[in-house]
């Protein structure tokens, strides 16, 4: 998927367990597969998932970016009944892998998108709950951090228009142009407030068709409280859309910039993971065709 992307086999993830972690020798390893696009998984024993970053990138940097993750899931645990990941121990490198990784609790589920929670309004209230939940963590003072997703529309300006360019055999890439530049003008008056920053139906997970878990919390951070609304054109239909809204109390223009960020994540995966990702490329023309949608109802 990416370049410098690394290799991973389950005989390096024995090795580094049986010279790291004696504790958990001899527990079964099965790699997990997922469309993920940070890191390899692989499940220890019945109660572990192992996290291996995918690209080869610097040890003082990826090992900040681990630790970055642990404490925003430290921060998380017990917030809400929807369980998040518990960091449980970190890994160096070692033969046959270059870099520092994680090990956490498991949690049981499959992601959202495999199971049919699309209508369902028990889970666009339940993901309400969980957001409004983050939004009421005291910022202690932080605002955004500048880099990551969240911050202003306009700065996804360079982004947009390319991989809109890269885009024009797979959608309607003009009428999602004159989309963008409305989308892209909305104002803000809100403060920053926490933020998962990347709810994407493969961080969601579900049991019973219940959410059940939030996962991937390493974009935990403060940001543009619109950045949380893109569940409801990734996943969820016209109904469950208005629930997951009414249930955030959410007003025009916040709804206008929740478009705004589901449109600049999905419009970069289209074209991106088309072939090495296809998944994640279909989830990605799916939201994009929602906006397209939800602005032609409005039109009429």
């Amino acid at each position: 998927m990416h370049d410098h992307q690394l290799e991973l086999s389950t005989a390096t993830v024995a090795g580094l367990i049986q010279d790291q972690f004696p504790q958990w020798r001899g527990l079964p390893i099965h790699p997990v597969y997922s469309y993920g696009t940070v890191s390899f998984l692989f499940r220890l024993g019945e109660e572990l998932v192992l996290r291996f970053p995918m690209q080869l990138a610097a040890v003082g940097e990826v090992r900040a970016s681990i630790l970055g993750e642990a404490a925003a899931a430290r921060r998380l645990l017990g917030l809400t009944s929807v369980a998040t990941p518990e960091p449980l121990g970190f890994g160096e490198p070692g033969p046959g892998y270059p870099l520092p990784w994680a090990a956490y609790r498991w949690l049981p589920g499959e992601s959202a998108d495999r199971s049919d929670v699309s209508g369902s309004t028990g889970f666009a209230q339940k993901l309400a709950e969980f957001v409004s939940a983050l939004r009421s963590l005291d910022t202690e003072g932080r605002r955004y951090n500048g880099t990551s997703r969240g911050g202003l529309l306009t700065d996804q300006d360079d982004w947009v228009a390319r991989s809109l360019e890269q885009s024009t055999e797979l959608i309607d890439t003009k009428a999602l142009g004159l989309l963008w530049q409305k989308l892209r003008e909305t104002p803000r008056t809100e403060a920053d407030a926490w933020s998962h920053g990347d709810l994407m139906p493969g961080n969601l997970l579900v049991r019973a068709g219940r959410l059940s878990a939030v996962i991937d919390v390493g974009g935990l951070g403060l940001a543009d409280p619109a950045l949380d609304l893109m569940p409801a054109w990734n996943l969820m239909d016209t109904q469950t859309r208005r629930v997951y809204r009414k249930a955030l109390s959410v007003e025009d223009q916040q709804w206008a910039r929740g478009k705004g960020w589901a449109f600049a994540q999905a419009i970069g995966c289209l074209n991106y993971y088309r072939l090495s990702n296809p998944p994640m490329s279909r989830i990605a023309h799916r939201t994009l065709q929602a906006l397209l949608d939800d602005g032609t109802r409005a039109a009429e």
